[in-house]
């Protein structure tokens, strides 16, 4: 074996043992040889930028307390240096969640692919429990306390406003401390089968109003059944409020 060939294989070596902790290396044959030939590489930390810079752009719109943090690179890896801007994705059929793979290439001088491990959190507010709380438990803005705790992904699904309290009532007991979500909550029944209900339908900022008859029980949020009280139609609607469903096309 030439030693050349030595060293190709030594660095397929290394990309297979960094596989094991979330990153994965292609095209390890060229980045070798440019290794080998005294030829340029590619900086980690540009890869590194590179893949922080994308999972920056795929945040939402004005979310600013968003804590995008990347794995660090094996510092073995030799990478030859790309002579274009590096591109990022994700993989096929991946979306972006806490923790997610970042596939960072150059496909221009030089051709390697590597996967970065990054972690996605969000510093919020949230609202904690003062003490236990049993199953089916009533809660008051008295019950919870505000905190601002780094959590992992988007800030999505958690309590933001205590004033929901007032229609849902606890779906398990909870522990002091908990922070609430909206899976920790049963929402009211807002509409009761046989009720009379104001069917409510927006169309190009135009919203029209019409009495209707509740077919089906429904709690905040739920798509249930309804009669207009005029032409006899069902239509399917969500309940938006006491007795307001929505049916907006």
């Amino acid at each position: 074996m030439t030693r050349h060939a030595s060293k190709i294989r030594r660095s397929a070596h290394r990309c297979a043992r960094a596989a094991l902790y979330g990153v994965l290396c292609i095209g390890v044959a060229e980045a070798a040889a440019a290794a080998a030939n005294g030829g340029a590489t590619q900086p980690l930390a540009s890869i590194r930028g590179a893949a922080q810079t994308f999972v920056r752009s795929q945040m939402p719109a004005g979310q600013s307390d968003i804590v995008i943090t990347v794995a660090g690179l094996d510092p073995r890896l030799r990478l030859a240096h790309c002579a274009a801007p590096l591109q990022a994705s994700l993989l096929s059929g991946m979306r972006m969640q806490a923790q997610v793979s970042v596939a960072v290439g150059c496909h221009q001088g030089a051709h390697w692919t590597i996967y970065v491990p990054v972690t996605v959190q969000s510093r919020i507010r949230v609202w904690a429990l003062r003490t236990p709380e049993v199953q089916g438990a009533r809660l008051t803005a008295g019950d919870v306390a505000p905190e601002t705790r780094l959590v992992g992904g988007l800030p999505v699904g958690y309590l933001t406003d205590p004033a929901q309290l007032g229609h849902a009532s606890l779906r398990q007991s909870l522990p002091a401390g908990a922070v609430l979500t909206s899976e920790d909550l049963l929402p009211d029944f807002m509409v009761r089968q046989g009720e009379q209900v104001t069917m409510v339908a927006a169309v190009d900022g135009i919203e029209v109003r019409a009495a209707g008859l509740a077919l089906q029980n429904g709690r905040q949020g739920a798509l249930i059944r309804v009669q207009n009280a005029t032409s006899s139609k069902v239509v399917q609607g969500v309940v938006e409020s006491d007795r307001v469903v929505d049916v907006s096309p």
